[in-house]
């Protein structure tokens, strides 16, 4: 009986998909992202994440056992000099899966497979991002607002004269214009 053995066979033989998913894992891990097929980025996660726990302990032995998956020195060394300092304190879910679209040809579904943590633009919007919610309720917030209410009061009475004089300007210059045109 086959019960419980279930994992996506991606239509290849069983050295095909091993070499084809360590070659994936080793251009993941030196390019930090890689297009491939959705099937393909989830089997590749579920390949490559253990790999990446496994680089949090720099030992000789997880080196080895490292490479035995990948058998690519430079994507083992990139591992665990590069990549495993910067996503020690993660617990898990170091892949992001974002859905590209369809495929030209033959409408198979695109995705970028991602490592979390390398990806500039997120960290970017996360630091940057304000709040913009605000309570009706507070108090200190409601004194704050007092006091800068006469501020702009008479910011907006210095700004009207000069927007009446602007708008007579205007007024005079059309009808000159207009007699002109006469």
């Amino acid at each position: 009986m086959r019960h419980k053995k279930a994992f996506n066979h991606l239509g290849r033989k069983s050295a095909h998909r091993k070499a084809m998913l360590a070659n994936m894992a080793s251009s993941l891990i030196e390019h930090k992202r890689i297009n491939t097929t959705v099937a393909k980025a989830k089997a590749l996660r579920s390949y490559v994440e253990p790999l990446i726990t496994k680089s949090k302990e720099d030992t000789t032995h997880s080196r080895r056992v490292v490479f035995g998956y990948l058998q690519n020195k430079q994507a083992v060394t990139e591992l665990f000099r590069e990549v495993a300092p910067k996503i020690g304190e993660r617990p898990g879910g170091y892949t992001r899966i974002i859905k590209t679209g369809h495929r030209l040809g033959d409408a198979a579904e695109m995705c970028m497979i991602e490592l979390v943590d390398f990806n500039e633009i997120y960290g970017a919007k996360a630091e940057t991002k304000t709040r913009t919610r605000r309570s009706r309720r507070g108090s200190s917030k409601a004194a704050s607002t007092e006091t800068t209410a006469p501020e702009v009061a008479e910011e907006t009475k210095a700004a009207a004269p000069e927007a009446d004089n602007n708008e007579t300007a205007n007024k005079k210059a059309d009808n000159s214009d207009d007699k002109a045109a006469e």
